[in-house]
């Protein structure tokens, strides 16, 4: 049965291809993360039994191939030979929604320089703040990351996907990594922070904490990072964890500064603060994300925020997931009219948590690459924010 791999399919999708896929898991596993823009069948329990489903008479488009989806890529084996069998051109994903998971896209939050391919100086003229950030998106997991440079210099922060990712947008755009940066120790996804810097040679930058076991730059409250010519200011923001640190990056005078927020703040949604913490610790971290909230607050209502996760999967749309901390204030506000109720609240609005997160933080923690692949580790929705 022929099949296609998550890469084959993301570039289909990139390249804006038109092709139709089909996911057959059940509905609820479908409405909890789904590649955009799939149609959906429940027919994962007929075909595990040898039926059809609803597939002899489905009618899809008859000019595009169709790419069948199911958990771990075998059920959908059995779709694309039944589509296959009625004269479609049909593949089954590799590896399911697990393998998709590894998937991702871009979109640029400022202005795109794109391929290197003119002169430096000229490329400089065009975007003379010298501020350039790429959004990457794990599109089904929801992690985004960034990739922050002047013009030459490069920043990665939060990277959650190969490193030859990063290494490779970089590298056609002319810059140089010199950095990688992390907000927090992350809990639904395996960093890729420490084999970055690694592989290229680039400067390991963690929040001041005594959590992980392996060697890194502690960065403190306040203390400013250079990227080139750019410069992050760290704001310590504790809550979703203890170490969790929003970055702000301040542009030209007129333009909006960028605050990059980790899993503190969402456009919809904050930190949940109960991750490998009791009762007790998780109201005290509840406590604490109140007032840095309080804290972020007291920036400009232009300020543009960009946080590490979506709770959506992310189309190939080229459209970053961003809003304004005006937006963001319009629901906020309300919450905070005290330490208590607002923790309350958030204890009361705590989604599952991520699947296998223990695992996670166990190696986040140790930087030791755990045996099980990461697909099945951090395989599911993105579950970090509590909405209120």
């Amino acid at each position: 049965m022929a099949s296609v791999s998550v890469e084959t399919l993301r570039t289909w999708l990139e390249s804006g291809l038109p092709v139709t896929i089909l996911d057959v898991r059940p509905a609820s596993a479908y409405a909890a993360w789904s590649i955009p823009g799939s149609q959906h069948l429940d027919a994962y329990e007929a075909l595990k039994s040898g039926q059809t489903g609803g597939l002899e008479e489905l009618e899809l488009p008859a000019d595009r191939p169709v790419v069948t989806v199911c958990e771990a890529g075998q059920v959908s084996q059995r779709a694309a030979a039944l589509l296959t069998a009625r004269g479609f051109t049909a593949y089954s994903l590799e590896g399911g929604m697990r393998a998709w998971s590894l998937a991702w896209n871009t979109a640029p939050v400022l202005p795109d320089p794109g391929v290197c391919g003119q002169p430096e100086a000229a490329r400089r003229a065009q975007a003379p703040e010298q501020r350039h950030v790429i959004q990457i998106r794990r599109t089904g997991k929801g992690c985004l990351s960034y990739l922050i440079s002047d013009g030459t210099a490069a920043l990665v922060l939060d990277p959650a996907l190969d490193p030859a990712v990063y290494q490779q947008q970089a590298r056609q755009r002319g810059w140089q990594i010199t950095a990688v940066l992390e907000t927090h120790i992350h809990a639904d996804h395996l960093s890729r922070a420490r084999a970055l810097a690694e592989s290229c040679g680039a400067s390991l930058l963690l929040p001041a904490q005594q959590r992980v076991a392996f060697p890194f730059i502690p960065v403190a409250d306040g203390q400013q990072l250079a990227i080139g010519r750019l410069h992050l200011q760290a704001l310590r923001t504790p809550g979703h964890t203890p170490e969790s640190t929003c970055y702000l990056l301040p542009g030209p005078p007129g333009t909006p500064a960028l605050l990059f927020s980790g899993d503190t703040l969402f456009p919809e949604g904050l930190g949940r603060p109960d991750l490998d913490a009791d009762t007790e610790e998780a109201r005290r971290r509840a406590e604490m994300l109140y007032a840095s909230l309080q804290h972020l607050l007291t920036l400009p209502d232009n300020t543009i925020l960009l946080a590490a996760h979506s709770a959506r999967p992310l189309p190939f749309d080229g459209q970053p997931v961003l809003t304004t901390l005006a937006a963001v204030r319009t629901w906020l506000v309300p919450l905070l009219a005290s330490p208590a109720v607002f923790s309350t609240q958030m204890l009361s609005n705590l989604p599952t948590p991520p699947a296998h997160y223990q695992e996670i933080i166990a190696a986040n923690e140790s930087g030791d690459w755990p045996a099980i692949p990461p697909e099945e580790l951090e395989g599911g929705p993105n579950r970090c924010a509590v909405r209120l």
